[in-house]
């Protein structure tokens, strides 16, 4: 058994027991495994060349710019729970707010789809925060942030700048992972709740009548 509570009930505030719990249970495979990518990305037994602190600041910032504050605070206290995590909590919070934008948007290549062509931030992490990150994490907030809102841009010079900053293939290949794995995080965590607050009303309207 997994000692680590489930991540998407916790954020979601699912209880044992409740109509919610009972939901996901019917769907055990699925349960099983996004926990499974989450203990992989986050709690590894060897994080390798990708730390931890740069993990969970890398998913402090990808769950800020989708404004979800539940989610956010939540990597908020990982990352400050790191080693490095006091002094990079501070910078993240103004490279969200600096970065915050909607999305997608970018450019197709030339053809039928480009009348589709949207522009957009291109985002670059200021220059007085850059110190306080390192390279490391400078090119990493930079690539999410082009992962997050405009994934169609994305070119094999964006890679070269990870490299040239210090990324592994294999760290480049995990961070990838931990992006996506975020953006479906959050978007599970928001529909179970909303789901969670209908199913509430239900409940509530039928015992009023």
């Amino acid at each position: 058994m997994m000692a680590t509570k489930d991540i998407i009930d916790t954020l979601a505030g699912i209880e044992p027991g409740s109509a919610l719990d009972g939901i996901r249970a019917k769907r055990v495979q699925a349960r099983e495994n996004a926990q499974k990518s989450y203990l992989s990305l986050f709690e590894p037994i060897d994080a390798g060349d990708f730390s931890l602190s740069e993990r969970a600041a890398v998913a402090f910032f990808v769950i800020g710019l989708h404004r979800e504050p539940v989610v956010a605070a939540f990597y908020r206290a990982k990352l400050a729970a790191t080693a490095e995590g006091a002094r990079l909590v501070e910078a993240i919070e103004v490279e969200i707010a600096r970065g915050a934008t909607s999305g997608p948007y970018g450019a197709f290549p030339a053809g039928p789809l480009s009348v589709e062509n949207t522009a957009g931030l291109i985002y670059r992490v200021s220059a007085e925060r850059k110190p306080d990150l390192g390279p490391r994490l400078v090119a990493a907030l930079e690539h999410a942030h082009l992962l997050v809102f405009r994934p169609r841009d994305a070119a094999s010079a964006d890679m070269k700048a990870l490299l040239a900053a210090g990324w592994s293939n294999t760290g480049i290949v995990t961070f990838s992972q931990l992006v996506a794995f975020l953006s479906f995080q959050v978007r599970v965590v928001t529909g179970l709740r909303v789901l969670g607050a209908s199913l509430g009303r239900t409940a509530n309207a039928a015992a009023g009548a």
